[in-house]
């Protein structure tokens, strides 16, 4: 296949629709409230058209606020002043042009335009503005009461009707747009507000979807791939391997030298059979030896076994390091012998360890 062939299929392949991400239960739900919302809407607005002698009293661009305003509650486009000010605005514009522009056509693509630029100024925009435009224009109307009804009533009774829908059916309407002051990032982020802001500066272009509910979706996606990446290592993948080891009767001289030597800043306390019975840290030499918290010279221990911790938590060599990162950062444990099956010690694992395991997690590259 050429190059130009292949580049033509991936332009077809671009018309095909997207796939819609949502399931039969929201598609019924979106369905039945526009039907609810429309049914509504007509039978006041018929009722006020009739007690005031107006007629139409329903307009068409209010089906297109209801797919807005039904299947897709939480977008920019559908919010309550989106839907009132977008078609009110937009129609009076409409009927303005019809009265200045005798040209049909003219009038229509000029009515359109203006309104466009109308709502990006009030930050109504809504698509259905530009068909409530565009319908004054065509029906030649120059009355001002067609702004209020049908267009305005019909507008806010639809908006009312869907804010007690959504909220009933647990999806929120208004859907509120905020922009923290001080713009904060879950802990680990990869990006934060700020620059989630400059990246849409730079996209320069309407989404049809929120500012919060987008940065909401990126941290839920960073966080599933935080967890692919992290979950499927265990301590065997990134544990340190063959660590220094003393026995409860190695000289505390000879453990506190051998810590300098090697610069590691515990030494797990092991058997004959290399099974852990204690783990002897920095802080247990300290206490031993610092002159203000030591007992006398005499009294002084001399083995490891003297001050070492008997109670350790370890790891199995199998388990999952996503389990233990409440340890590292919560529960204060700096290090953690690792054992195989049969508790024989097989490696350590330290802050260091889990540091670099995360750095991998966040950038696999």
């Amino acid at each position: 296949m050429t190059r130009t062939a292949a580049r033509a299929l991936r332009w077809l392949a671009a018309l095909l629709p997207a796939t819609l991400r949502v399931d039969a239960r929201e598609r019924s739900r979106a369905a039945l409230g526009a039907a609810l919302g429309l049914l509504i809407a007509a039978l006041a607005s018929r009722w006020v058209g009739a007690q005031l002698a107006i007629d139409p009293w329903l307009a068409a661009p209010l089906g297109a606020s209801a797919v807005l305003v039904f299947a897709v509650p939480a977008s920019p486009l559908a919010q309550p002043w989106s839907v009132i000010g977008g078609n009110t605005v937009s129609v009076i514009i409409g009927m303005a042009c019809a009265r200045l522009v005798p040209d049909t056509a003219l009038a229509a693509a000029v009515a359109v335009s203006a309104a466009i630029v109308a709502m990006f100024l009030l930050r109504c925009l809504h698509p259905p503005g530009g068909a409530s435009a565009l319908l004054a224009v065509l029906v030649h109307t120059h009355d001002p009461r067609f702004a209020l009804l049908p267009i305005l009533l019909n507008s806010v009774l639809l908006v009312i009707v869907g804010m007690a829908y959504n909220t009933l059916t647990g999806r929120r309407y208004p859907h509120v747009q905020t922009t923290p002051a001080a713009p904060l990032s879950p802990a680990g982020a990869r990006f934060s507000s700020a620059d989630l802001d400059a990246a849409l500066v730079h996209y320069n272009q309407v989404l049809d979807v929120s500012r919060d509910d987008l940065e909401e979706l990126l941290h839920h996606a960073e966080a599933a791939a935080y967890r692919r990446n992290l979950g499927e290592l265990r301590c065997q993948d990134v544990m340190s391997r063959d660590p220094l080891t003393v026995s409860i009767d190695t000289p505390i001289a000879t453990a506190w030298s051998l810590m300098r030597a090697r610069e590691v800043k515990a030494l797990p306390v092991v058997d004959k059979s290399h099974r852990i019975v204690g783990i002897v840290t920095l802080a247990d030499f300290v206490r031993a030896l610092v002159p203000d918290e030591a007992p006398p010279a005499a009294m002084r221990p001399a083995h490891v076994g003297a001050i070492m911790m008997r109670r350790v938590r370890v790891a199995s060599e199998a388990l999952h390091v996503i389990e233990l990162l409440p340890l590292f950062s919560e529960g204060g444990h700096h290090h953690l012998p690792v054992v195989d099956a049969q508790q024989h010690l097989v490696g350590i694992l330290t802050q260091s360890d889990v540091v670099r395991a995360l750095h991998r997690a966040v950038r696999p590259d």
